[in-house]
């Protein structure tokens, strides 16, 4: 059998000052910044590197971990790491931490393995927590808004899970304006409040602003975690070459990067014009004596209304910096 080194969390986690901010009018708090799973956690990632990270993050009270059914690839495999990780790490702290999952995208084929249908909902989540090993939740999210369900049939689910204890909590991303008005008022009649809404925003991808979605759920009371709140990279020093002699230099994708693997971030979005931006937002940092990613996951922060960011970390190094960000 496999031996691992036992872990024992830093028993100073909790001391950092101002790191937890109140999600909404609810009770629970979140860590300002928050641990995604989307990237770097799949059976394709070393194992010990994703143990490094979440006991990194634990160590300094990151008490959120956020994933999805479909992450990886293959879809699942984050899960299968945090299950993993539950039994030879985490299984003594279970109640100090917040893990959430999605259901809404693809999972598996035949009409009942996407979207919001509550034979597709409840399927998902029953296979999410098998591979998590947990027994339930804290957050369930609806992943994305399926204009073909009845709305009414999606929430409904999402009340029943909490009723059935499978989650402790309700969330929704990634849904416009007019259904999420809706469901906050579906749920909140069936005394299972939305608890947050995740979405993209960042200093480049600012449509939660836009649409009037963050300041709907600050006026509600509804949570706010931005994802994506580095632009898949872009708003750090990535693709920044700050050793180039010129011009054309200056931009570079090294090839173990998001933007090499071209699947979510594709080099199209380099642009001339966003080349110019993220030079200016290079020089801004230079001027204040912080790294590109901090400024940017401040900038989020101080959204009125922004409960948490959502960051990926490839590196303890990477996610130690990220971390920075918090006063």
């Amino acid at each position: 059998m496999e031996q691992h080194n036992h872990y024992t969390a830093n028993p100073s986690r909790y001391d950092q000052p101002n790191i937890y901010n109140r999600c909404g009018r609810s009770g629970v708090l979140l860590p300002k910044v928050s641990l995604g799973m989307w990237h770097n956690f799949s059976s394709g990632d070393p194992f010990e590197r994703s143990r490094a990270i979440t006991r990194y993050a634990f160590d300094h009270g990151i008490t959120h971990f956020d994933l999805a059914n479909n992450y990886g690839p293959p879809p699942g495999t984050a899960e299968e790491t945090l299950g993993k990780l539950m039994d030879d790490d985490f299984r003594p702290y279970r109640d100090e931490l917040f893990i959430s999952t999605k259901a809404g995208y693809g999972m598996w084929a035949g009409p009942y393995g996407d979207l919001g249908s509550r034979k597709y909902l409840i399927s998902s989540l029953d296979q999410s927590l098998k591979r998590m090993r947990l027994d339930y939740v804290d957050l369930f999210y609806s992943h994305r808004f399926d204009p073909n369900t009845p709305i009414e049939e999606t929430l409904q689910t999402l009340v029943d899970v909490v009723r059935q204890g499978k989650a402790l909590y309700i969330g929704i991303s990634n849904w416009p304006l007019e259904p999420l008005r809706k469901a906050t008022q579906y749920l909140k009649e069936r005394d299972v409040p939305l608890l947050i809404y995740q979405g993209r925003l960042n200093k480049i991808d600012r449509e939660p602003i836009d649409e009037g979605i963050l300041n709907y759920c600050h006026s509600e009371g509804i949570g706010f975690i931005a994802y994506s709140p580095l632009a898949q990279g872009l708003l750090t020093e990535r693709y920044i070459n700050t050793l180039a002699q010129t011009e054309e230099q200056r931009f570079q994708i090294p090839g173990d990067s998001r933007m090499a693997k071209a699947v979510f971030l594709t080099p199209d979005r380099l642009t001339p014009e966003m080349r110019q931006y993220l030079l200016e937002q290079k020089a801004e940092a230079d001027r204040n004596g912080r790294p590109m990613a901090e400024m940017s996951l401040r900038w989020v922060l101080e959204q009125q209304g922004v409960t948490s960011v959502l960051v990926g970390a490839s590196s303890v190094e990477q996610l130690k910096t990220n971390l920075a960000c918090i006063d």
